[in-house]
């Protein structure tokens, strides 16, 4: 496996606190996945790989904004991100209370993130990017491969996954930059995304081989 900058990105999804970090809002359901996966620190050498070898780096965040919550019907996860605030901003031309907040980046992805050269989209609303500028984004870019990772592995990943892939991309989704919710009813995310993943994607991967193929 062996990557080109000229035609291949990165595109991490919501690497944000709310679903990253001890002190975010869904800590409690995927704290377990996140830690067991070393997501936060595979996020990172990607970041570290991506940045060092030239390749462009998309970010498709997830933000809700006050305007959001006249919406009429919801499913059980959109629901409780408005409960909870999950991804809340004060409002799309709006910072204020912004950062440190669950919809920031992590401090770590910052210097990643903030360097003028990532790409950071339009906010997809519910799951996939159907709701923002990615694919526009990458297309302009004449980008071809995706490799793909981010947050939560059973719903956005495997949403903008599903997506990419009919739009006529070829993804990469690297299993350990992901990670997903466990819910004792519903069972395990993570078990689930890697499940489609399999049958979806161009080739599941792991972090260290993206890395390598980056060199």
């Amino acid at each position: 496996m062996k990557y080109d900058p000229a035609d291949t990105a990165v595109v991490f999804i919501d690497p944000q606190i709310d679903v990253l970090s001890p002190q975010g809002k869904n800590w409690g359901a995927v704290g377990a996945s996140v830690t067991e996966n070393r997501t936060v620190e595979n996020m990172l050498e990607i970041f570290k790989a991506a940045k060092a070898s030239k390749f462009a780096v998309f970010i498709s965040p997830h933000y809700f904004y006050p305007t959001d919550r006249a919406w009429k019907f919801n499913g059980p996860l959109e629901a409780d991100e408005f409960a909870t605030g999950t991804f809340a901003r004060a409002g799309a031309l709006n910072l204020s209370g912004f950062e440190k907040s669950g919809a920031d980046w992590l401090e770590e992805f910052k210097p990643y993130i903030e360097d003028g050269e990532t790409v950071v989209v339009s906010p997809h609303k519910v799951f996939g990017p159907q709701t923002n500028d990615l694919t526009l984004q990458l297309r302009k870019r004449n980008v071809r491969k995706v490799v793909l990772g981010g947050m939560l592995a059973n719903m956005c990943v495997e949403s903008h996954l599903r997506d990419l892939i009919e739009q006529g991309f070829e993804v990469f989704v690297v299993s350990d930059a992901t990670a997903g919710p466990r819910h004792p009813t519903w069972g395990d995310g993570y078990k689930a995304a890697m499940i489609n993943y399999a049958f979806l994607a161009h080739a599941v991967v792991k972090t260290q081989d993206v890395v390598e193929a980056m060199k």
